[in-house]
Formats: C-alpha cells, structure tokens, sequence
C-alpha cells in the first residue's frame, strides 16, 4: 500500500468511527426520550451514505410509535433537530444523522422516489419542466435522487418553507 492509500484508509475509518460513536450518542439519547414518555420500541443504528443513520422500530405495531412521527412527520423532524443538537453537545460536531421512526422515513422515501420517476418520465415525454409541490429538505434531496437516477436534471426554488424541486429537460 502506498502512503496516500494507507491515510485514505485511516481517514475512512476514523470517519467510520465518529458517525458511529454519532449514532451511539442518539441512541442514548432516544432511549432517554423513550423512557420519559413510557413508549417501547427498539434503536437500531446504521451508517448509510456517510451519515449515521437510527431507527425506531416496535415489534408490538407502530401505532405508539406513531405518536413520535406527528401528522406529516412533523413530529419526526422536530425529534431529529434534537438529536442532533444532543450529538452535538457531546462531540462539539455539526451532526447530519438521519432519524427514522416506525419505518417512517424509509416508506416515505419509496414514494417519493417514485414521485421523482413519474415527474422524470413526464418532462421526457413533454419536452418541458415540471414543478412540484413544496418540500422538507429530505424530501427535496430523495427527488433530486431520483431525477438524477433517471438521467434529468432538477433545482429546488423558493423559500423555506414554500421551497419545491423543478425538474428539467436534460
């Protein structure tokens, strides 16, 4: 291995490390959470995309659970700003850790990825740009994923909270 190899490597799994101990600090934190409000479910933690990323699921159905996504994951985006915030007091580090509640997230990226498609297929057919609906950043980017995947372009316009992706002719 050469010495650009080795540090590479070395970078990488310190960069490994950090989202896990990310994702250990979360999990502390949420089960904290869990406990004060005497709703059961289990942390799973993962690294996805150079983010640490934590679940939490329930054997005994989501419907508890529900509670903690709010009416349009509201509630879920709340709790996730502060995780975050708690991972940062621990390690003085922005954290972009992604949090997902009862399969939440993870079922509201399928369909917007299907979204994304359709709005794809469509200016392909049309020759002109589709504007959507406003959008929570996450939603924005699993779009934007989605649009690139299909070989199209996109942007977000507007201002939050009002902020939509257009996607583009290629």
């Amino acid at each position: 291995m050469t010495e650009g190899t080795t540090s590479a490597a070395a970078e990488g799994a310190d960069t490994l490390s950090h989202l896990e101990q990310e994702g250990e600090i979360a999990a502390d934190y949420l089960e904290g959470l869990l406990d004060i409000a005497d709703l059961d479910g289990d942390i799973d933690m993962d690294v996805e995309a150079d983010r640490a990323s934590v679940s939490i699921i329930s054997d005994a159905g989501s419907r508890d659970l529900q509670k903690l996504v709010g009416r349009d994951g509201e509630v879920l985006e709340a709790l996730q700003e502060l995780t975050r915030l708690a991972v940062h007091r621990e390690t003085g580090d922005r954290s972009r850790l992604m949090l997902d509640i009862a399969g939440y997230r993870a079922k509201k990226r399928a369909e917007l990825s299907e979204l994304g498609a359709k709005a794809a297929a469509e200016v392909k057919s049309s020759g002109g740009a589709v504007k959507l609906k406003p959008m929570t950043p996450f939603e924005r980017k699993v779009v934007h994923d989605a649009v690139k995947a299909a070989g199209l372009r996109s942007e977000s316009e507007g201002e939050e909270p009002q902020r939509f992706v257009v996607v583009l002719p290629a």
